[in-house]
């Protein structure tokens, strides 16, 4: 697998370990990881929420755009260097055909991680760190299902291992190239 991999799905949907495995096992990989960009602004930072202030038109929207323009360059400028790069982040709605545009690499491919919001409310309950806050998962959930185009591969991946959601990537790549 070449290029570059855009792997998303709502947050506690097993994007890390998904994207970290292939990652691991090809010989010049690197994982991009969206929400480090996120986490660089030291101040000034605003959440993109539901509902107003740091959402939809406000500062929070703009420094998500930001956050997806960095990881669209450097995972660019990982495979000019002869990286795969593998992106891992929340890109739903709109935004992920605009991150598709953003990358300039090709073959480019788009997972997406979607198991039900059952298994997504346990996995989130059984993890140390929490990304539901102003969100719900229902919330995530059916923007993912409702508003998120229908490209590349989606991947129910409830009842899967790690290892056989990576092997279903792999089988499926040819679905999973978007350009």
């Amino acid at each position: 697998m070449r290029g570059v991999a855009l792997i998303t799905g709502g947050m506690a949907s097993g994007k890390s370990t998904v994207a970290q495995a292939p990652a691991e096992s090809l010989p010049r990989a690197a994982h991009v990881r969206g929400d480090v960009f996120r986490r660089m602004i030291v101040s000034g930072r605003e959440e993109y929420e539901p509902g107003g202030g740091g959402g939809i038109g406000g500062e929070g929207e703009a420094q998500l755009r930001l956050r997806y323009r960095l990881s669209a360059a450097t995972a660019d400028a990982y495979a000019e260097a002869g990286f795969t790069a593998v992106v891992q982040d929340v890109v739903l709605g709109a935004n992920l055909t605009a991150h598709v545009q953003l990358v300039r690499t090709r073959p480019l491919y788009v997972v997406v991680l979607a198991p039900s919001p059952e298994t997504v409310t346990a996995r989130e309950a059984g993890r140390a760190k929490t990304g539901y806050g102003a969100w719900t998962v229902e919330e995530l959930d059916g923007a993912l299902r409702a508003k998120t185009p229908r490209i590349g591969l989606w991947l129910d991946s409830s009842e899967l291992a790690v290892e056989e959601t990576v092997a279903k990537i792999l089988a499926g790549r040819e679905r999973a190239r978007v350009v």
